[in-house]
Protein backbone atom coordinates (compact mmCIF):
# COMPACT_ATOMS: atom_id res chain seq x y z
CA UNK A 1 0.00 0.00 0.00
CA UNK A 2 1.32 3.54 -0.71
CA UNK A 3 0.50 6.04 1.75
CA UNK A 4 2.78 9.12 0.32
CA UNK A 5 1.03 11.83 -1.07
CA UNK A 6 2.06 15.43 -1.91
CA UNK A 7 1.48 19.15 -0.03
CA UNK A 8 2.32 21.87 -2.14
CA UNK A 9 4.46 20.03 -4.39
CA UNK A 10 6.75 18.18 -1.68
CA UNK A 11 6.53 14.42 -1.27
CA UNK A 12 5.61 13.48 2.16
CA UNK A 13 5.55 9.69 3.42
CA UNK A 14 1.93 10.00 4.33
CA UNK A 15 -0.57 11.87 5.18
CA UNK A 16 -0.60 12.63 8.69
CA UNK A 17 0.53 15.75 10.70
CA UNK A 18 -0.03 16.69 14.10
CA UNK A 19 -2.26 19.68 14.00
CA UNK A 20 -0.54 22.97 15.64
CA UNK A 21 -1.50 23.39 19.14
CA UNK A 22 -1.68 20.03 20.00
CA UNK A 23 1.87 18.31 19.64
CA UNK A 24 3.99 21.95 20.69
CA UNK A 25 7.20 21.71 19.28
CA UNK A 26 7.49 18.15 19.23
CA UNK A 27 9.77 17.53 22.13
CA UNK A 28 6.49 16.11 24.29
CA UNK A 29 6.52 12.85 22.22
CA UNK A 30 9.75 12.22 21.54
CA UNK A 31 10.05 9.63 24.15
CA UNK A 32 6.66 7.98 22.91
CA UNK A 33 7.65 7.06 19.47
CA UNK A 34 9.83 8.25 16.36
CA UNK A 35 8.47 11.51 15.00
CA UNK A 36 9.81 10.64 11.93
CA UNK A 37 7.52 8.08 10.74
CA UNK A 38 5.02 11.56 10.89
CA UNK A 39 3.84 13.36 6.90
CA UNK A 40 4.97 16.76 8.60
CA UNK A 41 4.68 18.03 11.75
CA UNK A 42 2.61 21.42 12.33
CA UNK A 43 4.40 23.15 15.00
CA UNK A 44 2.40 25.82 17.87
CA UNK A 45 1.29 28.55 16.27
CA UNK A 46 3.58 31.12 16.89
CA UNK A 47 3.48 35.28 17.29
CA UNK A 48 6.63 38.15 17.51
CA UNK A 49 6.49 38.55 20.77
CA UNK A 50 6.42 35.62 23.78
CA UNK A 51 2.80 35.52 24.64
CA UNK A 52 1.29 33.82 28.24
CA UNK A 53 -2.15 32.89 26.73
CA UNK A 54 -5.39 33.64 28.24
CA UNK A 55 -6.08 33.31 32.15
CA UNK A 56 -7.16 30.23 33.61
CA UNK A 57 -9.48 28.02 33.48
CA UNK A 58 -8.74 27.74 30.06
CA UNK A 59 -9.73 24.39 28.60
CA UNK A 60 -13.46 22.54 29.66
CA UNK A 61 -14.52 19.26 28.45
CA UNK A 62 -17.28 18.71 26.52
CA UNK A 63 -19.40 15.70 24.87
CA UNK A 64 -17.25 13.73 21.96
CA UNK A 65 -14.99 16.87 22.46
CA UNK A 66 -13.41 19.47 24.22
CA UNK A 67 -12.70 23.43 24.33
CA UNK A 68 -9.73 25.34 24.47
CA UNK A 69 -8.65 29.32 25.05
CA UNK A 70 -5.28 28.90 25.88
CA UNK A 71 -4.94 32.05 23.38
CA UNK A 72 -1.92 31.39 21.27
CA UNK A 73 0.86 30.93 24.05
CA UNK A 74 4.11 30.39 22.85
CA UNK A 75 7.77 31.96 23.70
CA UNK A 76 8.19 34.10 20.42
CA UNK A 77 9.53 33.71 17.13
CA UNK A 78 13.30 34.72 17.73
CA UNK A 79 12.70 31.83 20.63
CA UNK A 80 11.40 29.75 17.98
CA UNK A 81 13.85 29.83 15.10
CA UNK A 82 16.82 30.41 17.63
CA UNK A 83 15.90 27.34 19.91
CA UNK A 84 12.61 25.05 19.45
CA UNK A 85 13.47 24.46 15.64
CA UNK A 86 17.06 23.82 16.00
CA UNK A 87 16.46 21.56 19.10
CA UNK A 88 13.58 19.91 16.92
CA UNK A 89 15.74 19.47 14.06
CA UNK A 90 17.69 17.06 16.28
CA UNK A 91 15.25 14.39 16.31
CA UNK A 92 12.91 15.07 13.25
CA UNK A 93 14.75 14.75 10.25
CA UNK A 94 11.97 15.99 7.56
CA UNK A 95 10.68 19.71 7.14
CA UNK A 96 8.14 21.01 9.42
CA UNK A 97 4.95 23.55 8.93
CA UNK A 98 5.37 26.64 10.97
CA UNK A 99 2.09 28.07 12.19
CA UNK A 100 1.88 31.78 11.88
CA UNK A 101 -0.01 34.21 14.07
CA UNK A 102 0.07 37.77 14.12
CA UNK A 103 -2.45 40.84 15.70
CA UNK A 104 -1.72 43.29 12.78
CA UNK A 105 -0.64 42.78 9.25
CA UNK A 106 2.52 43.89 10.12
CA UNK A 107 3.21 40.96 12.44
CA UNK A 108 2.14 38.67 10.66
CA UNK A 109 4.28 39.53 7.70
CA UNK A 110 7.75 40.20 9.81
CA UNK A 111 6.82 36.20 11.83
CA UNK A 112 6.27 34.85 8.38
CA UNK A 113 9.56 36.20 6.84
CA UNK A 114 11.53 34.59 9.99
CA UNK A 115 10.26 31.57 9.79
CA UNK A 116 11.10 31.46 5.83
CA UNK A 117 14.42 31.88 6.66
CA UNK A 118 14.69 29.04 8.51
CA UNK A 119 16.01 25.48 7.22
CA UNK A 120 13.78 23.02 8.77
CA UNK A 121 10.72 25.03 7.94
CA UNK A 122 8.72 23.71 4.73
CA UNK A 123 5.89 25.40 4.54
CA UNK A 124 4.36 28.29 6.18
CA UNK A 125 0.62 28.10 7.82
CA UNK A 126 -1.16 31.08 7.91
CA UNK A 127 -3.35 31.01 10.53
CA UNK A 128 -6.29 33.81 10.28
CA UNK A 129 -8.62 32.05 12.55
CA UNK A 130 -7.71 31.16 16.17
CA UNK A 131 -10.97 32.03 17.54
CA UNK A 132 -9.63 32.49 20.98
CA UNK A 133 -7.44 36.01 21.04
CA UNK A 134 -8.90 39.45 21.05
CA UNK A 135 -8.01 41.97 17.63
CA UNK A 136 -6.50 38.99 15.95
CA UNK A 137 -6.63 35.56 14.26
CA UNK A 138 -10.02 35.05 13.64
CA UNK A 139 -10.60 38.83 12.53
CA UNK A 140 -8.52 38.43 9.91
CA UNK A 141 -10.28 34.97 8.59
CA UNK A 142 -13.28 35.92 8.98
CA UNK A 143 -13.57 38.89 5.94
CA UNK A 144 -13.08 37.40 2.51
CA UNK A 145 -10.73 40.85 2.05
CA UNK A 146 -8.96 41.00 4.72
CA UNK A 147 -8.13 37.11 4.58
CA UNK A 148 -7.09 38.16 0.75
CA UNK A 149 -4.72 41.04 1.61
CA UNK A 150 -2.74 39.10 4.92
CA UNK A 151 -2.39 36.18 1.92
CA UNK A 152 -0.83 38.92 -0.55
CA UNK A 153 1.26 40.23 2.23
CA UNK A 154 2.86 37.74 3.28
CA UNK A 155 3.21 35.42 -0.27
CA UNK A 156 5.39 38.85 -0.73
CA UNK A 157 7.80 37.79 1.90
CA UNK A 158 7.72 34.18 1.79
CA UNK A 159 9.16 31.96 -1.08
CA UNK A 160 8.10 29.03 0.78
CA UNK A 161 4.13 27.43 0.42
CA UNK A 162 1.71 29.43 1.85
CA UNK A 163 -1.37 27.69 3.46
CA UNK A 164 -3.86 29.62 4.83
CA UNK A 165 -5.57 28.01 8.28
CA UNK A 166 -9.73 28.87 7.82
CA UNK A 167 -12.24 29.34 10.09
CA UNK A 168 -15.10 27.68 10.26
CA UNK A 169 -16.98 30.66 12.15
CA UNK A 170 -18.46 32.10 9.05
CA UNK A 171 -21.42 32.15 6.86
CA UNK A 172 -19.90 31.00 3.76
CA UNK A 173 -16.10 29.56 3.74
CA UNK A 174 -16.09 28.88 -0.26
CA UNK A 175 -15.92 32.38 -0.67
CA UNK A 176 -13.17 33.30 1.69
CA UNK A 177 -11.05 30.07 0.22
CA UNK A 178 -11.34 31.35 -2.99
CA UNK A 179 -10.27 35.06 -1.94
CA UNK A 180 -6.69 33.59 -0.38
CA UNK A 181 -6.46 31.56 -3.52
CA UNK A 182 -6.69 34.18 -5.66
CA UNK A 183 -4.58 36.45 -3.60
CA UNK A 184 -1.75 33.87 -4.21
CA UNK A 185 -2.44 30.93 -1.46
CA UNK A 186 -0.46 27.92 -2.14
CA UNK A 187 -2.76 25.77 -0.44
CA UNK A 188 -5.31 26.17 2.43
CA UNK A 189 -6.39 24.21 5.75
CA UNK A 190 -9.48 23.56 7.20
CA UNK A 191 -11.16 23.93 9.58
CA UNK A 192 -9.77 25.17 12.59
CA UNK A 193 -11.77 25.05 15.91
CA UNK A 194 -16.11 26.21 16.24
CA UNK A 195 -16.94 29.01 18.61
CA UNK A 196 -18.53 27.69 21.94
CA UNK A 197 -18.80 27.73 25.50
CA UNK A 198 -19.56 25.65 28.61
CA UNK A 199 -21.55 26.56 31.63
CA UNK A 200 -20.51 25.93 35.46
CA UNK A 201 -23.77 24.99 36.97
CA UNK A 202 -22.92 25.55 40.66
CA UNK A 203 -21.36 28.58 40.47
CA UNK A 204 -23.80 30.06 37.41
CA UNK A 205 -21.14 31.28 34.95
CA UNK A 206 -19.24 30.13 31.87
CA UNK A 207 -16.24 27.88 32.64
CA UNK A 208 -13.46 29.35 30.81
CA UNK A 209 -12.47 32.46 31.43
CA UNK A 210 -12.07 33.90 28.39
CA UNK A 211 -16.10 33.07 28.28
CA UNK A 212 -15.84 31.33 24.70
CA UNK A 213 -13.87 28.79 23.56
CA UNK A 214 -12.52 26.70 20.75
CA UNK A 215 -14.75 23.54 20.04
CA UNK A 216 -12.73 20.46 18.90
CA UNK A 217 -12.62 16.79 18.68
CA UNK A 218 -14.76 13.87 17.27
CA UNK A 219 -18.00 16.29 17.05
CA UNK A 220 -16.91 18.35 14.43
CA UNK A 221 -15.69 15.70 11.77
CA UNK A 222 -18.83 15.89 9.66
CA UNK A 223 -18.77 19.84 9.72
CA UNK A 224 -14.87 19.75 9.07
CA UNK A 225 -15.95 17.08 6.25
CA UNK A 226 -18.54 18.94 4.52
CA UNK A 227 -16.17 22.06 4.48
CA UNK A 228 -13.51 20.54 2.97
CA UNK A 229 -15.80 19.38 -0.29
CA UNK A 230 -17.36 22.69 -0.46
CA UNK A 231 -13.86 24.20 -0.91
CA UNK A 232 -12.67 21.24 -3.15
CA UNK A 233 -15.38 21.46 -5.62
CA UNK A 234 -14.37 25.11 -6.35
CA UNK A 235 -10.48 25.83 -5.15
CA UNK A 236 -7.74 24.36 -7.63
CA UNK A 237 -4.90 24.47 -4.95
CA UNK A 238 -4.29 21.77 -2.26
CA UNK A 239 -6.07 21.30 1.36
CA UNK A 240 -5.26 19.81 4.14
CA UNK A 241 -8.24 18.62 6.09
CA UNK A 242 -8.43 19.24 9.75
CA UNK A 243 -11.39 18.69 12.52
CA UNK A 244 -12.33 15.51 14.26
CA UNK A 245 -9.99 13.48 12.78
CA UNK A 246 -9.03 10.06 15.22
CA UNK A 247 -9.17 7.07 12.62
CA UNK A 248 -7.36 5.46 9.51
CA UNK A 249 -11.17 5.94 8.57
CA UNK A 250 -11.18 9.45 8.99
CA UNK A 251 -8.29 9.95 6.68
CA UNK A 252 -9.28 8.09 3.88
CA UNK A 253 -12.78 9.80 4.03
CA UNK A 254 -11.51 13.18 4.31
CA UNK A 255 -9.19 12.66 1.31
CA UNK A 256 -11.78 11.47 -0.67
CA UNK A 257 -13.79 14.63 0.36
CA UNK A 258 -11.34 16.64 -1.62
CA UNK A 259 -8.28 16.99 1.32
CA UNK A 260 -4.44 15.99 0.07
CA UNK A 261 -2.82 15.41 3.57
CA UNK A 262 -5.03 15.80 7.10
CA UNK A 263 -4.04 16.96 10.54
CA UNK A 264 -4.70 14.93 13.50
CA UNK A 265 -5.53 17.24 16.58
CA UNK A 266 -7.59 16.98 19.86
CA UNK A 267 -7.05 12.79 19.64
CA UNK A 268 -3.33 13.74 19.97
CA UNK A 269 -4.06 15.24 23.75
CA UNK A 270 -6.97 12.49 23.90
CA UNK A 271 -4.14 9.32 23.24
CA UNK A 272 -0.69 10.77 22.57
CA UNK A 273 0.22 7.68 19.93
CA UNK A 274 -2.75 8.67 17.59
CA UNK A 275 -0.77 9.63 14.91
CA UNK A 276 1.29 6.69 15.30
CA UNK A 277 -1.75 4.30 15.62
CA UNK A 278 -3.11 5.74 12.64
CA UNK A 279 -0.36 5.84 10.49
CA UNK A 280 0.38 1.70 11.39
CA UNK A 281 -3.24 1.21 10.29
CA UNK A 282 -3.71 3.18 7.48
CA UNK A 283 -2.14 0.08 5.09
CA UNK A 284 -4.87 -2.29 6.96
CA UNK A 285 -7.56 0.04 5.80
CA UNK A 286 -6.24 1.04 2.30
CA UNK A 287 -6.15 -3.03 1.66
CA UNK A 288 -10.10 -3.70 2.89
CA UNK A 289 -11.44 -0.71 0.62
CA UNK A 290 -8.99 -2.00 -2.16
CA UNK A 291 -6.60 1.57 -2.23
CA UNK A 292 -3.49 0.91 -3.41
CA UNK A 293 -2.43 4.72 -3.58
CA UNK A 294 -3.63 7.46 -1.71
CA UNK A 295 -3.18 9.85 -4.50
CA UNK A 296 -6.12 8.16 -6.51
CA UNK A 297 -8.84 8.86 -4.02
CA UNK A 298 -7.99 12.68 -3.26
CA UNK A 299 -11.40 14.36 -4.22
CA UNK A 300 -13.13 10.92 -5.04
CA UNK A 301 -16.33 12.04 -3.75
CA UNK A 302 -16.67 15.39 -5.66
Amino acid sequence: MNTTTYLCGHKIDNPIIPASGTFGFGQEYREMYDLNILGAISIKGTTREARFGNLTPRIAECKAGMLNAVGLQNPGVEAVVGHELPELAKIYRKPIIANVCGFSLEEYVEVARRMCETDNVGWIELNVSCPNVKHGGMSFGTDAGCAAEVTSAVKAVCSKPVIVKLSPNVTDIVAIAQACQEAGADGLCLINTLLGMRLDLQKRRPILANITGGFSGDAVFPVALRMVYQVAKVCRIPIVGCGGISTARDVVEMMMAGASAVEVGTANLINPYACRDIIEDLPNVMQRLRIDNLTDIIGAAL
